[in-house]
């Protein structure tokens, strides 16, 4: 059996830690190795001499001098990433260290099918690698999608709102038509790993909340997303509220979240009182606008998202709650469930919670994938 302590299993357990995303300082590695700092630096000094890692930067201070930033020396060639929403895809490009390059977004319909969708985001990713990285050879693909995902395997399971969906093997289909690793996750699950890199290792505990067309949710807890037993853990969106009308869901049930505070909801009961609302961006722009009726249906939907998560927030002890995807653009979304948060919770619970939106932007999820693709392609420097 190898000792996990020996200079050989350190330099890759080091080069793992630094690909994850979960380490980009010497402090890093000697609190997740748990090795003296005289051991880290050793493991450093050499990969640095190697050249498979450099050294660039500061991070920020936790009290004594800022860090050296550490991260991987690109080792040539792209990650293709891809964002999969009801209407659109965002397509990306990374390096081998998980730094986007381009993005660009094409119009899809979901409802079309994973053939018909996936020629297109197969179309998309060779028309965004001839114009950023022409000749670079493809290393690894992520794929986002809206429903929950079976991970690691890939596999969608019951999701709402896309026929022809349940079961498929979308990590399969990729890994045939592209022959690289592949990841395939959730959607929100991805755009927390892209929060939690964007916002830095102190963030601590965060329930983490994609609120765009749909809602999806995730916890972050020591740097890991809670996965549970068959990786489907996060379907807040199924969470039954009070004051929901008791709308039929697509589940099959009624007086679900997603009926209530989510852009499709909202954009359809706006759409029945005869507002010219078809989409998600129609209700942004509409309350952006300050037509009356809109951001008041707007303000009770993020209350309806602070009674759900209010359960949580008890259970669990975040330290944060951040709300991500298209809605958390709307302040007034994000105050109000922040409002029902402070009503709704413990005093204890609420003392030093931060509620707030999202600082990752839209590209959240495909800086999560692109972090999630660079470990399972194992990439490291030529």
């Amino acid at each position: 059996m190898s000792d996990p302590s020996s200079p050989a299993n350190l330099r890759e357990q080091a080069l793992s830690l630094l690909a994850s995303g979960e380490a980009t300082s010497r402090a890093d590695l000697v609190e997740t190795l748990r090795v003296a700092p005289s051991t880290v630096s050793s493991v450093v000094r050499r990969l640095l001499e190697e050249g498979a890692i450099l050294e660039e930067g500061m991070g920020r201070s936790t009290g004594g001098r800022r860090p050296r930033i550490l991260r991987l020396r690109d080792a040539g060639g792209v990650l293709a990433v891809c964002e999969l929403g009801a209407r659109h895809a965002r397509i990306g490009l990374c390096s081998p260290d998980g730094r986007l390059l381009a993005t660009e977004e094409v119009a899809i319909e979901i409802g079309a099918g994973p053939v018909e969708v996936f020629d297109t985001v197969a179309q998309a990713f060779g028309r965004i690698r001839a114009a950023t990285a022409p000749g670079q050879a493809l290393l690894g693909i992520g794929l986002a999608l809206p429903g929950p995902v079976e991970y690691p395997h890939g596999r969608l399971i019951g999701p709402a709102r896309m026929p022809g969906w349940s079961g498929f093997d979308a990590q399969a289909d990729l890994r045939e038509r592209f022959n690289v690793p592949v990841v395939v996750d959730n959607d929100a699950k991805t755009a927390a790993i892209g929060e939690y890199i964007t916002r830095g290792r102190d963030t601590g505990d965060m329930i983490y909340v994609k609120a765009g067309t749909g809602i999806g949710g995730c916890l972050v807890s020591g740097g890991r997303i809670h996965r549970g037993g068959r990786g489907l853990s996060g379907d807040v969106t199924h969470v039954r509220v009070a004051d929901s009308g008791e709308r039929e869901c697509s589940c099959g049930s009624r007086g679900c979240l997603e009926t209530v505070a989510g852009g499709a909801a909202l954009a359809r009961q706006l759409g029945e009182r005869g507002l010219p609302v078809s989409t998600t961006r129609d209700v942004i722009a509409a309350t952006v606008n300050a037509e009356p009726s809109v951001v008041t249906m707007v303000r009770h939907a993020g209350g309806l998202l602070g009674v759900a998560l209010s359960g949580l927030v008890n259970f669990l002890n975040p330290d944060a709650v951040v709300i991500g995807g298209a809605l958390s653009s709307l302040d007034v979304y994000v105050a109000a469930a922040r409002s029902m948060l402070y009503e709704r919770c413990l005093p204890s619970m609420t003392q030093s919670l931060s509620i707030e939106a999202g600082i990752a932007g839209p590209d959240a999820a495909l800086t999560g994938l692109g972090h999630l693709v660079r470990a399972k392609a194992d990439v490291r420097s030529s």
